[in-house]
């Protein structure tokens, strides 16, 4: 079961977090991934790892921002069965401390940056009437995060791009989903909270890991398997749908 044979699959973001997690289940189950990322080190390392372990990939450095870019490589790769859109960064405040740069920033990774991945990927999927598509949502799609609004603006654009495009390519055979993860693991949190919260990161990440009433936060690993299914055979009925993977925290808190 969710064997990806020779299946060709582009993962953004996958230098790092749960984009390398993605990869590298990716690559286990057969696929030749084609990794994206902005960071080259990160990129060589990923495919350094796949390859070593006997897996095909490719690595290219890309800015999911440069429309062109985006093009150019998918282009490049021509064949893609699936996409794995995962790049994507945070910010903190509320309306009034987000400053227009800081909206700028966010719009243009997390909601252009997924645009621009969507845009190249239909394309050529269309042609071979099929593909899968998993965009990386967030619990802030679904509910109010404190202090979060440029970000959670980003989601929930995300979340609409999805089930547009599901709408949209379900003639053509193309799948699409998003899923919604809640605090994760990763090197992305570690500075994220090094950087704002300086001398107290141990204090802060004992208190976001509790905000899951699960009592901790997800591993990258657990959020590939989740995005695994949903683009093997195995999910082929499901399109226009949101996952939250989320230790119950849309759920269970009140």
């Amino acid at each position: 079961m969710f064997e990806l044979k020779e299946k060709i699959a582009v993962v953004t973001g996958s230098g790092s977090g749960i984009g390398k997690a993605v990869a590298l289940l990716f690559a286990k189950q057969g696929a030749v991934v084609h990794i994206l990322d902005l960071n080259e080190d990160a990129c060589k390392a990923t495919e350094k790892e796949i390859r070593d372990t006997g897996g095909k990939a490719f690595m290219h450095v890309c800015n999911v921002t440069v429309q062109q870019q985006v093009i150019d490589v998918f282009n490049k790769i021509g064949q893609v069965d699936i996409s794995v859109n995962s790049a994507g960064i945070s910010h903190i405040g509320n309306v009034e401390s987000t400053t227009e740069n800081d909206f700028d920033r966010i719009y243009n990774v997390n909601v252009k940056g997924v645009y621009n991945c969507l845009k190249a990927a239909v394309s050529i999927m269309k042609k071979n009437k099929k593909g899968v598509i998993i965009n990386l949502a967030s619990v802030a799609s679904s509910v109010g995060l404190q202090d979060r609004f440029a970000y959670s603006m980003s989601k929930g654009a995300v979340y609409a791009m999805t089930l547009s495009v599901a709408k949209d390519y379900i003639d053509d055979g193309i799948r699409c989903n998003c899923i919604s993860p809640a605090r994760v693991h990763t090197p992305f949190v570690d500075d994220f909270i090094k950087k704002n919260y300086q001398g107290k990161e141990k204090e802060m990440f004992e208190k976001l890991s509790k905000t899951q009433p699960i009592g901790r936060m997800g591993r990258p690993e657990e959020i590939a398997s989740l995005i695994l299914f949903l683009c093997s055979d195995e999910a082929s009925f499901i399109t226009g749908c949101d996952y939250p993977i989320d230790g119950g925290f849309i759920k269970l808190n009140n």
